[in-house]
């Protein structure tokens, strides 16, 4: 999989309707080496490559940007599931404020000397 993403946390995240003909492990794989690598170009640092030395408060923020990146897509490969578009939507909004205010802290300068321990 991919360093700091599961695939099992992003479905969880996806919610209980997210569906079950996603193209295999594959496409799992595809979006969370693909969420990975926007993270560390958005943020401008290799967040993968210095995983290991990362405090765990920032490793919650990695995954929790990156699984809610994956879960997006997984919504927005098949609504079909859920009970109305305005509940997938819903959940959409809620995962994109969730990336949007991580992405935030990790480009940060302040956020940025806490994190990697200036």
């Amino acid at each position: 999989m991919g360093v700091f993403i599961l695939s099992g946390a992003c479905a969880i995240k996806a919610g209980k309707n997210v569906s079950t003909s996603i193209p295999d492990r594959n496409g799992w794989v595809t979006w969370i080496s693909g969420a990975e690598a926007f993270i560390n170009t958005t943020t401008r640092y290799n967040w993968s490559d210095n995983y290991s030395s990362l405090n765990a408060d920032v490793k919650h923020v990695l995954t929790d940007v990156g699984e809610s990146i994956v879960a997006m897509q997984a919504i927005n490969y098949d609504m079909s599931g859920y009970t109305s578009r305005a509940e997938a939507q819903t959940m959409l909004d809620f995962l994109r404020d969730r990336i949007n205010e991580g992405i935030k802290y990790l480009q940060d300068k302040l956020y940025s000397d806490y994190i990697k321990g200036a």
